[in-house]
C-alpha cells in the first residue's frame, strides 16, 4: 500500500507551508475584529483586554501572577497595569504586612466594561466556530493542548536567541559549526 503523502506543514519549503504562519494569519484576520471592537468601542488595547478578562475570571492577583497568566513579561504587564489604573479600570491594593507586594483588581468601571464587552467578544468567537462540529472542536482542543505542551517542552529544552529590543536589533546568532570539515 502506498504511503500517504506528508502534509505540507510537516515538510515546509516556503512560508505558506508553515503552521505558525497560518496560525498568525488566522489570529490577524479573526483577532482584528476584537481589536477594532476594543479600541474603537471601548478605548482599550488587546493587551489591556487580556488583563481585564483574566482579572474578571480569576479575581485579584499580584502583578507577577497576572503576567504569568497573561504570558507577558513583567515590564509590559506593569506598564499595562499602570495604564489601566490611569483609565480607572483597575485598582491596586497593598497587601497588609508587606509593603512590597500588591494586588490588582478590576474597579467598578473595569467590571462594567468587562460585562459589556465580553458578550460581544464571545459572539465573534461563536460565529467563527459556526461551521465546526462539537466533535471537531473537541479534537481541535485536544490538538491545541498537545501542541501547547510540545511548545512548552521546546522552550525548556531549546536555546533560542533573544532580541535586544532596547537597541532595536536582534542579537546576532553565530553561524552553525561545520564539524564535518575536520
Amino acid at each position: 500500500m502506498p504511503k500517504e503523502p506528508s502534509h505540507p506543514w510537516r515538510q515546509a519549503s516556503k512560508l505558506d507551508d508553515l503552521f505558525l504562519y497560518h496560525l498568525a494569519r488566522l489570529m490577524s484576520s479573526a483577532g482584528s475584529m476584537v481589536v477594532r471592537m476594543c479600541e474603537g468601542g471601548f478605548g482599550i488595547t488587546r493587551r489591556e483586554w487580556r488583563l481585564i478578562g483574566l482579572l474578571a475570571d480569576q479575581g485579584p492577583m499580584q502583578p507577577s501572577q497576572l503576567a504569568e497568566h497573561a504570558q507577558l513579561d513583567r515590564t509590559r504587564t506593569s506598564r499595562t497595569i499602570s495604564t489601566l489604573i490611569a483609565k480607572g479600570l483597575l485598582q491596586k491594593q497593598g497587601i497588609a504586612g508587606d509593603g512590597r507586594q500588591a494586588l490588582v483588581q478590576l474597579s467598578a468601571a473595569g467590571l462594567a466594561l468587562h460585562t459589556q464587552l465580553f458578550p460581544q467578544v464571545r459572539q465573534i468567537n461563536q460565529e467563527l466556530l459556526g461551521d465546526i462540529s462539537d466533535a471537531e472542536l473537541q479534537l481541535l482542543s485536544q490538538m491545541f493542548a498537545r501542541i501547547g505542551a510540545r511548545a512548552a517542552l521546546m522552550q525548556q529544552q531549546g536555546e533560542f536567541p533573544k532580541a535586544e529590543r532596547r537597541r532595536g536589533r536582534l542579537t546576532p546568532r553565530p553561524p552553525p559549526r561545520d564539524d564535518t570539515a575536520r
